[in-house]
């Protein structure tokens, strides 16, 4: 297949994959933008006026990296596992697979599709929180950049998660075993500078804190003292993820019937 070629397989597989969640955007953006917003009543308003700062800063303006990056990483994974573990399901992906579309297109098609959506809805929370509290963004270059990487990270964790799953079931594993507790106990509501020796240090080994926390020092200027080693941290993992679906994909074991 030519570039040409490529670039048109690529571009109708984003298209499908925009196209699946907007036209249900009742379903797929509404809700966690409503959540968030509960979160910025319920944590950043009420909570947020007894506990007064954090970090040097106004506990809403705390809260608000920590909720957009949830939102970010949430649903750029849930768009992917849901989507490509349907069509696995339908088998409608081994149509794809013997098709003369390159692995890193198919990888690349759905991992873009999960991106848009994690950034369409980070984009709405971020409009929301306009409405509570100032952002100032104190690096655009580092805020972009680490929440494309974040979202393409989970979208890629997501299409893992897809391959392995053998029934619907499986997709929700992981997502409530163990990337809502990492996301609740990754620094969003709270500095990880508040908690005692122990538990600081066992924070560390949870990744979502040092993109939480890369994230924030981004949009506000706020900590940052291991933000360049989470970023080289982040583009390590995700480089090994992209890797691994691309193997998958070739090897075809769990994809085919």
């Amino acid at each position: 297949m030519n570039i040409n070629g490529q670039w048109v397989a690529l571009s109708t597989l984003v298209r499908k994959e925009v196209r699946r969640f907007t036209r249900i955007w009742v379903q797929t953006l509404l809700p966690p933008v409503i959540t968030m917003s509960l979160y910025f009543v319920i944590f950043g308003k009420l909570i947020g006026s007894r506990v007064g700062t954090m970090d040097g800063i106004s506990y809403m303006q705390f809260v608000v990296p920590g909720l957009i990056m949830m939102a970010v990483l949430t649903n750029s994974y849930s768009n992917v596992v849901s989507s490509f573990f349907s069509a696995k399901f339908q088998r409608s992906i081994e149509e794809l697979l013997v098709s003369p579309t390159p692995n890193v297109i198919i990888l690349l098609g759905y991992c873009t599709g999960g991106m848009v959506r994690g950034l369409l809805v980070g984009a709405l929370v971020t409009g929301v929180a306009l409405f509570f509290t100032e952002i100032q963004v104190h690096s655009w270059p580092l805020t972009v950049t680490i929440i494309l990487l974040t979202s393409l990270f989970f979208s890629l964790a997501g299409f893992l998660n897809a391959v392995f799953a053998n029934t619907f079931d499986d997709i929700s594993i992981v997502p409530t075993f163990i990337l809502t507790p990492l996301t609740y106990l990754g620094g969003v509501f709270y500095s990880v500078s508040v908690l005692p020796d122990f538990w600081r240090y066992a924070s560390q080994l949870n990744p979502i804190l040092h993109m939480v926390e890369a994230f924030r020092y981004g949009l506000l200027g706020v900590g940052g003292e291991h933000v360049y080693w989470a970023f080289a941290g982040l583009i390590v993992c995700t480089a090994i993820l992209f890797f691994i679906g691309l193997y998958l994909l070739k090897n075809g074991k769990r994809l085919r019937a």
